[in-house]
């Protein structure tokens, strides 16, 4: 069967571009000697998950306790949750999975370190913690070096927690004004969580992992310093247009939309059969990662998308208008491709023009 042939709208990942992409990051940690813990969030799929690790990557990482659940209990058994957990409900869960596979976490207060003894305390095994390192985000995690010392204390007086290192995110990389700009984002983040992994091993705490990570910096094969043990980017799998504009090439982009035309109603305005809640309303206006428009249509690339309703998108192009018909289908690469994912109960691989299998995407709406 032809993608053509199916109806619209619909996620479509191509086979040869993911595959492509997979082994590219995985080639690039192997190389350099760095564990790659693929950030999921981005697919939300299993069937992906298994994938990665399949050709190499040592475990997963998650956004939240539910994404972990699903993948556990669809073969995935090393699992990081890159995010602070808070909430007896949320550490009940995470206690229970524990019981079956290797899971850790991420804190950044001791607050929540203390909840996590509480939970723990009658656990068969300790709670496996990372420190999260604020570098430049402007997000979650230490900033302060007496915060996170204070955090080090909590954590060595609970004997059912135990410290398994640190991470961070350069999230914004995705601002850099150049590739110089985001490859001196990437040092600098290094480089502070590297600190802060020095100043926990002097003080009895010594890291097993020092993770890092973010699509930009990694994709354009930046250098690692010695110290960091983990790589874990998450978008360079199926890629979207603005990651596309951060490494100059949308070739690398695995997952578009398929939609239809449905109106031409003017001389330059055309309208598809998808809007917000199936490729968001997201933009990216700054930066390495700047892309025109709320998408792009693969097969006619200066055409961008102009805006979007709940079910409508709307460009404004009369050379595109004047080349298409109503019934005709296009893709669509969306600007971020990670909320796309978590808008559709499943994908469909193709290959070439050809539907080869859908994949379920079981880890959507798993916001708690």
């Amino acid at each position: 069967m032809k993608y053509t042939e199916l109806d619209t709208p619909i996620l479509l990942i191509d086979r040869e571009i993911l595959m492509d992409n997979l082994r590219y990051m995985q080639d690039y940690a192997d190389a350099n000697g760095f564990v790659l813990r693929p950030h999921t969030k981005t697919h939300k799929m299993p069937f992906i998950a298994k994938m990665q690790e399949e050709i190499g990557a040592r475990g997963i990482a998650v956004a939240k306790v539910g994404e972990a659940e699903v993948m556990a209990a669809n073969g995935l058994k090393d699992i990081f949750i890159a995010n602070e957990i808070v909430g007896h409900l949320k550490l009940e869960r995470i206690r229970k999975l524990a019981e079956t596979i290797d899971i850790s976490f991420g804190v950044d207060t001791p607050c929540q370190v203390e909840a996590v003894e509480e939970v723990f305390a009658s656990a068969a095994k300790p709670a496996q913690l990372l420190i999260e390192i604020e570098v430049g985000e402007n997000r979650s995690g230490i900033i302060e070096e007496g915060d996170f010392i204070a955090l080090l204390d909590t954590i060595k007086r609970c004997p059912h927690v135990h410290f398994t290192g640190v991470f961070s995110h350069d999230g914004n990389s995705y601002n850099a004004i150049d590739l110089e700009a985001c490859r001196e984002i990437s040092l600098a983040a290094q480089r502070r969580t590297l600190h802060f992994a020095k100043r926990a091993k002097d003080n009895g705490l010594k890291p097993k992992t020092v993770s890092i990570g973010s699509t930009p910096s990694l994709m354009n094969d930046f250098e690692i310093l010695e110290g960091v043990t983990e790589l874990r980017a998450g978008t360079y799998a199926l890629m979207d247009a603005s990651q596309g504009h951060a490494i100059g090439t949308l070739d690398r982009c695995a997952a578009t939309v398929l939609a239809s035309v449905i109106s031409r109603p003017t001389a330059e305005r055309v309208i598809l059969d998808v809007g917000a809640k199936g490729i968001t309303m997201q933009e990216r206006t700054k930066g390495i990662c700047a892309t025109p428009g709320k998408g792009t249509i693969k097969e006619y690339p200066d055409v961008h998308i102009f805006g979007v309703y709940d079910e409508h998108t709307i460009i404004y192009n009369k050379a595109f208008r004047d080349q298409v018909n109503v019934g005709d289908k296009v893709r669509i690469i969306p600007v971020h491709i990670c909320p796309v994912c978590n808008l559709y109960d499943s994908a469909v691989l193709i290959s070439g023009d050809e539907v080869v299998d859908e994949i379920p995407i079981l880890c959507r709406g798993k916001m708690q």
